[in-house]
């Protein structure tokens, strides 16, 4: 599709996050999730971007990914995992082929092999090298967010400007700047919020569009602040995924949910929504690239109309910002990769000026200041996923285990009569289990009834080590503290620049704000 200059700007945002799953199980739920996400997403993502960067291409859309992806896509013990993953990968794509379905392996083969080869080459010493040199190059804007994803509305304002903080210096410690944009988890807000965010530096963040009152045709200030809120325009992101449809059901499109179980490879095309797995027809590359053509004419239409209609209704150049899951683009839609590379390219050719979220800001997108309320992405546009009856226990788990947390620290404090000259292993370590603890993951599994299981687990593991490390400090067991500390640290040592001797005072939040870790 080609056609005259619209007004106004797209933003397309990607929302990159899994929860810390190293060291926590295998399959189904655990450092599988990593790698099949990281295969099937995070390689491919950033191949397309990088090819559109060589084509002289840039500002092409904000990729949030959290301090907590960002620390597993760094770590040792998950880059020899992956590495491992994808020539197991590779193994499987062989014995599909030899088990008869050669289609299968051979377009599994081609896509496990190249992975590996961009994995050797690019990825084997840690992702931030690749995310920062997309970013010094201008091709995206990266946007960061507080360490371990916290529904923040619910969490201390101590620890919520805590994990903040520390998440923008440790963003700024793999990639070289300190992000001014955000991701904020879950899209969870509540008012006061904006203070803290311009008080760590943070200029403009993303809401879900009902928070902006179902009007996200321009960012707006939030409140008596500066801090811009950008809402996602459901409308044209309810084209490509929402609650009930959206393009990956397409019948061509390969089917997610069902495997085959002797290669845990995906044989299917989805065919039709009421086919049961063994029914479905076999997974055709063609017939889904005809598809990702015609998915990708309709959603440069969708934008192209839209664009015109807000700025129409609105009198000056309107805003349009598409925000969605970074996993959704080939871990949950295989062809979701395929389908960026040529929108990317489409949008401009159609008249559409692309920009992130920044640029937006820049280039003065921005209207009215909001009242913005309390709100989120999920359920309801409410808090009922992290705070409904379904979650009651985590939640007030999460306030135990917080207020134990914080008092533990205070009284340490205390009784050296301030902040400890020198870090304490004992000290961190218990922060990064409470961090760990109040994981906005959590409560959201069992929510959606998917792994719920697994969830209250990790939330009640977590939980654990912070008693028994309160326990003992409490008891004046200092070495059992070292001991259990450094045993929890094997499996959860994230954030190794953690320091609890930077967490903010009881007294109005008002503690020291890093730049760096020491």
């Amino acid at each position: 599709m080609s056609g005259n200059a619209v007004p106004g700007q797209f933003t397309l945002v990607l929302h990159s996050h899994l929860p810390w799953l190293a060291n926590h199980g295998r399959w189904p739920v655990g450092e599988e999730w990593l790698y099949q996400s990281w295969a099937a997403t995070y390689l491919p993502v950033v191949e397309v971007l990088r090819t559109l960067a060589a084509e002289g291409r840039s500002h092409l859309l904000s990729l949030g990914i959290t301090p907590v992806l960002a620390a597993q896509l760094d770590d040792p013990h998950c880059l020899a995992g992956m590495h491992h993953w994808l020539g197991n990968w590779q193994l499987r794509a062989d014995e599909a082929a030899l088990a008869g379905n050669v289609a299968l392996g051979r377009h599994e083969h081609r896509l496990a092999a190249a992975a590996l080869t961009e994995f050797e080459t690019n990825w084997r010493h840690g992702a931030a090298p690749v995310w920062r040199a997309l970013a010094d190059a201008e091709t995206i804007e990266l946007l960061g967010g507080p360490l371990a994803h916290p529904f923040q509305p619910l969490l201390d304002p101590r620890l919520r400007m805590f994990q903040l903080t520390e998440g923008l210096a440790d963003a700024r410690l793999r990639w070289g700047a300190t992000p001014t944009g955000i991701w904020a988890p879950e899209c969870g807000f509540t008012p006061g919020m904006e203070t803290e965010y311009a008080a760590a530096g943070v200029t403009h963040f993303m809401v879900d569009g009902p928070a902006l009152r179902g009007d996200s045709s321009l960012g707006r200030p939030v409140r008596d602040s500066d801090v811009v809120a950008f809402g996602r325009d459901l409308q044209v992101s309810y084209r490509v995924w929402s609650p009930k449809s959206g393009y990956p059901g397409h019948a061509a499109y390969r089917d997610f949910h069902h495997y085959d179980h002797a290669t845990g490879l995906k044989p299917a095309r989805v065919t039709g929504k009421t086919v049961a797995g063994p029914d479905k027809a076999p997974y055709d590359p063609e017939l889904a690239a005809a598809a990702v053509e015609r998915d990708v004419e309709d959603f440069v239409r969708t934008v192209r109309e839209r664009l015109v209609a807000e700025s129409e209704r609105i009198g000056r150049p309107a805003l349009v910002v598409a925000a969605f899951d970074t996993e959704l683009f080939g871990h949950w839609w295989h062809e979701g990769p395929q389908w960026l590379a040529q929108v990317l390219r489409a949008l401009p050719e159609a008249g559409v000026t692309v920009g992130t979220l920044a640029d937006a800001r820049d280039r003065g997108y921005v209207g009215e200041p909001v009242p913005l309320a309390d709100s989120s992405w999920g359920s309801g546009k409410d808090w009922r996923v992290w705070a409904g009856e379904q979650v009651r226990d985590l939640v007030e788990l999460n306030d135990d285990i917080v207020r134990l947390a914080l008092d533990t620290l205070d009284k340490a404090r205390a009784a050296e009569g301030g902040a400890p000259a020198l870090r304490d292993p004992v000290a961190d370590q218990l922060l990064r289990e409470a961090i760990l603890t109040v994981s906005s993951d959590w409560a959201f599994m069992v929510s959606k009834d998917s792994a719920a299981g697994y969830a209250r687990e990790r939330a009640h593991r977590h939980a654990h080590a912070v008693r028994e490390i309160a326990g003992a400090l409490g008891a004046g067991q200092v070495a059992k503290a070292r001991r259990l500390a450094a045993g929890w640290n094997a499996a959860d040592g994230l954030f190794p620049g953690v320091d609890a001797r930077r967490l903010p005072t009881a007294a109005g939040c008002d503690g020291p704000v890093s730049e760096g870790h020491a």
